[in-house]
């Protein structure tokens, strides 16, 4: 059920070569700049890694979730704290909370962008080592972000659109929540749609990765425009709300969506040719996995030994999921 094992090996990899002090250069995508904080690993010292994610309020959250618990379960002789939050406020209390227990490490997947970097600036001058995935902050306060490419993501969406469109069409457009996720996909969209006259953007709200608030955000824009012809929604759980409102309103025919994360159910859909899903992108929520892995590595090793090899930006690849590939990414045992 594993769709994202060679991430794991990836990060495995890379720890075990940090346990031996050996070189190791980068992989998977990964650019290295600089390195991890200074601090030694200290014999015999068992650590303490706090993950600070988002609540499972949708299905890649849920995703991130299970990943991290499984990921933190590769690692039983570190002490680990897993929380969940809905709101900036209450990650950041959580944060703050984890500080007061004494973590070596901290796992952060944030809320949103903005308001947790302050928090993650003062707990990394606090000497706390800091693994950033996903939503980066707006300063590049921690020692290691990784991320999926999403302005890859963006583009080869945007693109796909243009290209089904023949070029002219009307498309709608749902943003997710106030992150660099966001921001990195909707730009890098937005250039390919204005690179091609033909491409009308209508209408453009936040439907923040959540399947109800994205079916009424939906619904206001099809009472708003008579014709849509396609709808970039950035998020398969998006994806799942718009395609409810266009039901609801008769009007999920000679229309059609471009989610993205790879949801097991959109996947399905896809390689059996649903044509309100021609394709879709993917965005693995195992790469919370790959933040606790190497997280974990860096202590073992030391930060003044890690520094000299560990990548400060891993970068993940993502792939456009069309009919004929569609098998290669579909995983019906899969949590998301």
């Amino acid at each position: 059920m594993n769709r994202f094992k060679t991430l794991f090996g990836i990060t495995l990899g890379i720890s075990l070569v940090m346990l031996v002090g050996c070189k190791a250069g980068t992989d998977g995508g990964a650019t290295a700049s600089g390195g991890a904080g200074p601090s030694a690993a200290t014999p015999g010292k068992k650590f303490k890694i706090g993950v600070s994610i988002p609540a499972a309020d949708h299905g890649w959250t849920a995703g991130v979730k299970y990943w991290a618990d499984y990921a933190s379960k590769q690692n039983p002789d570190i002490e680990w704290i897993i929380q969940d939050a809905k709101e900036p406020g209450d990650q950041i209390t959580g944060l703050e909370n984890m500080k007061t227990q004494g973590v070596d490490a901290l796992v952060i997947l944030a809320t949103e962008s903005a308001p947790l970097t302050p928090i993650a600036e003062k707990l990394h001058n606090a000497g706390i080592l800091i693994v950033n995935v996903d939503r980066g902050f707006t300063l590049p306060v921690a020692d290691v972000f990784v991320e999926g490419d999403n302005k890859a993501f963006g583009r080869k969406s945007a693109e796909y659109i243009v290209k089904k469109l023949g070029g002219k069409g009307k498309i709608a457009i749902l943003e997710g929540v106030p992150c660099t996720v966001n921001t990195d996909r909707v730009n890098a969209a937005k250039a390919v749609f204005s690179a091609n006259p033909g491409i009308q953007i209508v209408a453009e709200d936040s439907g923040k990765w959540n399947r109800e608030k994205a079916e009424s955000v939906m619904q206001n824009m099809l009472v708003a425009n008579p014709q849509i012809d396609a709808i970039w929604a950035s998020d398969d759980d998006m994806a799942l709300g718009a395609e409810s409102a266009l039901k609801a309103a008769g009007r999920n025919k000679n229309v059609w969506i471009l989610g993205g994360g790879g949801m097991k159910d959109i996947v399905k859909r896809v390689m059996d040719k649903d044509p309100l899903y021609p394709a879709d992108i993917t965005y693995p929520p195992s790469m919370i996995g790959f933040g606790i892995q190497t997280a974990a590595g860096i202590l073992r090793a030391g930060k003044d030994n890690a520094k000299k090899y560990i990548p400060r930006h891993v970068m993940i690849d993502l792939d456009l999921i069309l009919p004929e590939n569609a098998k290669d990414y579909y995983f019906p045992d899969s949590v998301y």
